[in-house]
């Protein structure tokens, strides 16, 4: 009597979602190295999805031939620059039934060997694989700059963000499935995972330079970022708006009971009612203005929400099955 083959298990499938914005040089460098990375790693199944951010150079159309090239490949194309944290949004989400996906950039300053590690940590049990700098060449002003986003974010906010920590990063099935429930529109991808917990593990690197090109990442970006940073996990610019109108307060309080005391109660010297309403109208003023600059960043992002346009749109989609 012939005994029956057990069914083969269906091998898992992990997906590596690259954002690209101007990174048409660096393409097929970057699906080279993880191809030389991944052939090792032949008990998953693998899939690729490029997400071109509305770019201005050959982007596309190098997606489009790199998924002619590989059935495994596959291209989401952008309306517009709709930024990174959009971009990684829209690559997730145009994946079905995956029981993982790495977030990688196009540039290779993430690592492709580092992927063999990931997901070893994954295969313990880590529902969150992310990494963190251990080195990178920035300029003095970002590198300050950075240091002072995250302690600040950290120490008021109640979300605790790792310094350094990168997106590059493995996410397991049941995270992407809460997150594709967010609807934040000024999104904090980083963020967004961090504050969702789960099993989480880190592994160091040190980022290598670009492999071509120029960083899109502009001090603009950064700035943008690290406001909407802020206003999505922290009341911090409400609270300094608070703490300045007190000290502006104390301090015009302070000037007028001096002008009382050393005016008509000890005769000391003469000031004039205009001198004494120029010091009080200031107070006043700076209160306001700081206030409303300050509430104006989150009604903001209330704007944002309340809107419901859609976070990002789809021009052309290339590699899928269904189309």
């Amino acid at each position: 009597m012939v005994k029956e083959t057990e069914p083969r298990a269906k091998k898992r499938e992990i997906a590596i979602v690259v954002p690209a914005y101007n990174e048409s040089t660096n393409l097929e460098q970057f699906r080279d190295a993880v191809h030389t990375v991944i052939k090792d790693l032949d008990q998953y199944n693998w899939k690729f999805v490029f997400v071109n951010d509305g770019s201005v150079d050959d982007t596309w159309a190098v997606v489009q031939q790199l998924a002619t090239e590989d059935s495994r490949i596959q291209g989401v194309s952008l309306s517009r620059n709709f930024g990174k944290e959009i971009a990684l949004t829209a690559g997730v989400e145009a994946l079905d039934n995956i029981d993982a996906v790495i977030l990688m950039d196009a540039d290779l300053q993430h690592p492709p060997p580092l992927i063999e590690e990931m997901v070893a940590k994954w295969e313990e049990g880590f529902q969150v694989v992310a990494t963190q700098r251990s080195a990178i060449e920035y300029s003095w002003f970002r590198e300050w700059g950075s240091r002072a986003f995250y302690y600040l974010l950290n120490k008021f906010s109640e979300v605790k963000i790792q310094p350094k920590a990168a997106d590059f990063r493995l996410l397991d099935r049941e995270v992407l499935k809460v997150l594709r429930n967010f609807q934040e529109r000024t999104r904090f991808f980083r963020g967004l995972v961090d504050w969702m917990g789960f099993k989480k593990t880190y592994i160091q690197f040190v980022a290598p330079a670009r492999a071509g090109g120029e960083s899109s990442f502009s001090l603009r970006a950064l700035i943008d970022l690290a406001i909407n940073s802020f206003t999505s996990f922290s009341l911090l610019p409400l609270r300094i708006t608070g703490w300045l109108g007190l000290i502006v307060l104390a301090f015009g309080v302070g000037t007028l009971i001096f002008m009382v005391i050393t005016g008509p109660v000890l005769h000391l010297t003469h000031y004039t009612a205009l001198a004494y309403f120029v010091v009080f109208n200031t107070v006043l003023t700076g209160v306001v203005l700081a206030a409303l600059g300050m509430m104006a960043l989150y009604i903001g992002n209330i704007h944002t929400e309340v809107a419901r346009r859609p976070l990002y749109i789809v021009d052309k989609r290339v590699g899928f099955n269904h189309e």
